[in-house]
């Protein structure tokens, strides 16, 4: 007998349950049913009953607390308010899948997977660059084919170039869970950390690349993970770069640099998904998660007869975030394990933590 699909509430309306989360919910009838959607003040070009219609129209997250009919909670709102959201949705009976960054420290990170064992619930990381087809097709170059040897340095970029002061939002606002190594060097942090674990050193630059700008949350940030064997099975040691910075004029970004013992891969280009789905595309549609064209794959160089020789590597077609939901559902049902546990998400902030306080302090901080 088939399992009837879950009750979904969203909190928050803005780009984040826009595009990232109501399409894949909506994409997956069999598993979910987006059944409410938290939208304080909707306008009349911006209401989520409108673009929704059928589904209930709260007000405020006490609503949803109170609907014994939600099954799952979907948190989209600013990271300042994860916490205290994520906290009482547990307490009051549902399961959570919470937007990244996750809460604003590693503290309170394990307070709510305290929160989860204890009230027997589910609580989801919404970390979906696992998902990304540059990142698996780095997987795949690493832990399937084999090629690259001993991994001795892995770098992995989000750069953009935006030297222009910020626009005036709550992004740009200094606090707890902003700026840049929260907003973007998580994605790329949790993604090293799901190969290699925690390091045994952070070295980390925090701060602002733009010119004239004093004050708000760091733009960019530059985080040096050092690994003695990791928990890939490499030998060691292995130095990790991570780097988002919005001072970087290219034509091309780079997005991954390995070198090992036995060849490097390198990778420019984002994933598509982000930019696909902002221009209106959807799951489903024929181009989505797909790159242009080949110009957009990797190379990788080995050593073949003696000198070093460069192949291109394709890109695989990626799970999609589709598969993330899909993960969540199969997680609800008792059918796999959490696709992104919290557990993760806490050591991912002690690492971002650790290069906060090593930027501030100039030394590199090691991870216990």
């Amino acid at each position: 007998m088939a399992s009837k699909p879950f009750n979904v509430a969203v909190v928050g309306y803005g780009l984040s349950a826009k595009v990232f989360h109501i399409p894949f919910v909506l994409a997956l009838p069999q598993y979910f049913k987006l059944h409410g959607i938290v939208q304080r003040s909707p306008k009349p070009d911006d209401d989520s009953s409108k673009d929704h219609p059928g589904t209930k129209p709260y007000r405020s997250v006490d609503e949803v607390y109170a609907d014994a009919d939600v099954d799952l909670v979907i948190i989209t709102s600013i990271p300042e308010t994860h916490f205290e959201m994520t906290k009482k949705a547990l307490e009051n009976g549902k399961n959570v899948v919470c937007e990244k960054p996750f809460v604003p420290t590693s503290h309170e990170a394990q307070e709510l997977v305290d929160v989860a064992n204890k009230t027997g619930k589910k609580l989801i990381v919404y970390q979906n660059r696992r998902y990304d087809s540059d990142y698996n097709t780095v997987a795949k170059v690493m832990k399937y084919d084999k090629r690259l040897g001993d991994i001795a340095e892995f770098e992995t970029h989000f750069d953009r170039h935006r030297p222009d002061p910020p626009a005036d939002n709550w992004k740009s606002v200094d606090v707890p869970g902003h700026g840049a190594v929260y907003d973007l060097g998580t994605h790329l942090i949790d993604q090293v950390h799901h190969f290699f674990g925690k390091p045994e050193k952070v070295t980390g630059f925090v701060g602002n690349q733009r010119r004239g700008v004093t004050g708000g949350a760091a733009d960019s940030c530059t985080v040096l993970l050092q690994y003695g064997k990791t928990e890939a099975g490499g030998e060691g040691p292995l130095l990790v770069t991570v780097k988002a910075g919005v001072v970087s004029c290219e034509e091309e970004q780079l997005r991954f640099w390995i070198r090992g013992t036995k060849g490097s891969f390198k990778k420019f280009h984002l994933d598509p998904q982000e930019d696909q789905l902002r221009s209106g595309l959807r799951p489903g549609d024929k181009s989505y998660a797909l790159e242009a064209d080949e110009s957009f794959y990797g190379t990788l160089t080995t050593i073949q007869d003696g000198k070093p020789k460069r192949e291109v590597y394709p890109t695989i077609t990626p799970p999609t975030y589709v598969r993330f939901y899909e993960d969540v559902a199969l997680y609800l049902q008792g059918k796999r394990d959490n696709p992104v546990s919290p557990e993760d998400a806490r050591d991912v902030l002690e690492i971002i933590e650790a290069a906060i306080v090593s930027s501030k302090e100039g030394k590199a901080i090691s991870i216990s």
